[in-house]
């Protein structure tokens, strides 16, 4: 018998000497339980050594995917084939068994034991192949090992979505200090100028102008052309003459415009942030980010605390994620469950009227999820599922918008339509009945004669009542 054994280094082909002690698993055990008795069992016939870790990869990842490699074609054609040897060949799957004995026609052989010398072998490696030591294969282990990780796991740098989630989150708490900074920046300016809070209503260009100005009476001399448009430039002007602000000192000054730097500051690192948020998330997940953006995408992989495991998740769970609270809520209170999470803000849905935004929450999140899985398991930063399932959802609401598309029940259509009227067979066509006429005369006379008989009857009814008197 002959065993096919695969090392770090490279190929290696033993032949069993005695095949009458290898025909029980306990006397394999029994046999390469002593090292001197294994070296005289098993032999090594023939070796191929990789050249460098591309191979050994290539070779191991054939291996685990039951195919045959060109270098163990080569190798079991040099030793074997051409050779005309008919032992068995043993090798550790049966997979890869049918794979060889399809393409070289050798008869293979997997059962109990040959996992059993399998194992002996890999305990004896060191003194059957000889010229290595235990050192040299652990290092060739270790290094393929990780090759073979990588490999499995299809690596990439640029597809490593913890940067997203720490970048959403710096972001999420980059707005919080900028809303907080800025809130702090009108109200201890506003002491001194509180007119110009109504005239410049965006913060950082009230930061610009604070930190350019200084003083309300620098207004007048002041250019702010590169931070306000002129109307609003003018009006500024205009309010520092009527201004009903306190006086502040030049140090109260120097603080707030030291404030303004970092609000400055701030922004302008958080629109660098959402650039490099964006690029991320088109080179991770390009569908979903067609589908519902950067920013909601970001959040609902962060919400799931990664891709892959976003994509396990069912488009149910896709549509209310981040609306837990309120789910187990309703749950418990047996009221109706929430109908979007985190993908309520996405801008399909805020396309939608009010009455259609469950639907198109549920039909976005079923598209969504099928985006997500191709992104976590594709290679590429082509968004074309998510091209094609957008468009998709633009038809459903554009559908609902219309009107077309009307919900019928089982019952409903089965009912049929209204018949169309025929014309009886021999019936010739209708002609004008002039006897039917009513004219104003006769309608007069009829009249007439109601109210006399109305009249009569009550004479009869007061005849009546005095004979009874």
């Amino acid at each position: 018998m002959l065993v096919l054994y695969e090392t770090p280094a490279g190929y290696a082909l033993f032949k069993i000497q005695d095949d009458s002690k290898v025909e029980e698993v306990e006397d394999i055990t029994e046999a390469f339980s002593d090292s001197d008795v294994a070296n005289k069992l098993v032999k090594l016939k023939a070796f191929h050594k990789f050249e460098d870790t591309s191979e050994a990869l290539v070779a191991a990842t054939a291996m685990l995917e039951s195919t045959v490699s060109k270098p163990l074609k080569k190798f079991l054609q040099k030793n074997i084939v051409s050779k005309n040897l008919t032992d068995e060949l043993a090798v550790y799957e049966k997979g890869l068994g049918r794979a060889i004995n399809k393409k070289l026609e050798i008869q293979c052989v997997y059962n109990d034991k040959v996992l059993e010398i399998m194992r002996g072998i890999r305990g004896n490696l060191e003194r059957l192949m000889g010229g290595t030591t235990d050192a040299d294969l652990n290092v060739m282990r270790l290094g393929l090992a990780h090759s073979l990780g990588r490999h499995k796991l299809q690596f990439s740098p640029d597809k490593v979505d913890t940067m997203v989630v720490q970048a959403i989150g710096l972001l999420d708490e980059l707005d919080k200090e900028l809303n907080t900074y800025a809130m702090r920046v009108r109200e201890w300016y506003g002491w001194h100028f509180p007119e110009m809070g109504k005239i410049v209503t965006e913060n950082v260009p009230y930061a610009k102008t604070v930190r350019k100005m200084g003083m309300r009476e620098n207004c007048v001399k002041c250019e702010l052309g590169d931070v306000l448009d002129e109307e609003t430039e003018q009006e500024l002007k205009e309010a520092v003459q009527v201004s009903m602000g306190t006086e502040v000192s030049d140090d109260d000054i120097s603080n707030i415009q030291s404030l303004c730097d970092q609000v400055i500051h701030l922004s302008e690192y958080r629109v660098q942030l959402y650039e490099y948020l964006q690029n991320r998330m088109r080179a991770i997940a390009p569908n979903l980010t067609t589908m519902v953006g950067e920013l909601v995408g970001a959040r609902l992989i962060a919400h799931a605390g990664s891709l892959m495991t976003l994509a396990k998740h069912p488009a149910s769970t896709v549509q209310i994620l981040g609306a837990e609270k309120a789910l187990f809520r309703a749950l418990k209170s047996k009221h109706d469950t929430p109908k979007y999470g985190l993908i309520y803000h996405a801008s399909l849905i805020g396309q939608a009227p009010p009455k259609h935004k469950g639907k198109i929450s549920r039909v976005l999140a079923a598209k969504c999820a099928l985006s997500i899985r191709v992104d976590a398991l594709t290679q590429g930063d082509i968004p074309m599922v998510g091209v094609e399932h957008r468009m998709a959802v633009e038809n459903r609401l554009r559908m609902l918008e219309g009107g077309s598309m009307t919900a019928m029940s089982g019952t409903a259509k089965e009912k049929k339509g209204a018949e169309k009227y025929s014309k009886p067979e021999g019936a010739g066509a209708a002609k004008y009945n002039a006897g039917g006429d009513v004219t104003m005369s006769e309608k007069k006379d009829k009249k007439k004669k109601k109210k006399e008989e109305s009249e009569e009857e009550e004479e009869d009814v007061v005849l009546v009542k005095k004979k009874r008197t």
